[in-house]
């Protein structure tokens, strides 16, 4: 992948965990039910990855990661 879709999955990763941590702190509504999506699950995924699309700019930029530095 090239910098610039990495770049912009980086940023749908972010804008994702944002809303998915925005809609896990809404409190819970007894009227409507129980909740169909397990929100702060998703928004721990998405922060995974984002924190791997932080890892492979941090590669394209030219530092080397990982065990063989």
């Amino acid at each position: 992948m090239d910098l610039p879709l990495t770049l912009t999955i980086g940023a749908a990763f972010l804008a994702f965990a944002v809303f998915a941590g925005w809609r896990g702190a809404r409190p819970p509504n007894p009227h409507r039910g129980p909740r169909l999506m397990p929100w702060r699950f998703l928004m721990l995924l998405a922060a995974a990855g984002l924190l791997a699309m932080l890892v492979h700019v941090v590669n394209l930029l030219g530092m080397t990661t990982g065990p063989n530095r």
